[in-house]
């Protein structure tokens, strides 16, 4: 298991349902977790908008 996976799983457990963020080469470990996950990424285009969007439900 990867520090990614450990990590998407402990926010499996805590509910969390949905990530926004920008992908890319820094985070591609946690991309891949994600995939096999139940937890949705949401992509945005900029990331004043990834830090807002868990604000709308």
């Amino acid at each position: 298991m990867t520090s990614a996976e450990l990590f998407v799983r402990c926010l499996e457990r805590q509910g969390v349902r949905f990530a926004f963020g920008l992908p890319g080469e820094e985070n591609l470990d946690l991309m891949d977790a994600l995939v096999d996950s139940s937890i949705r990424f949401i992509e945005t285009r900029h990331v004043s908008r990834a830090k807002c969007g868990g604000r709308h439900r």
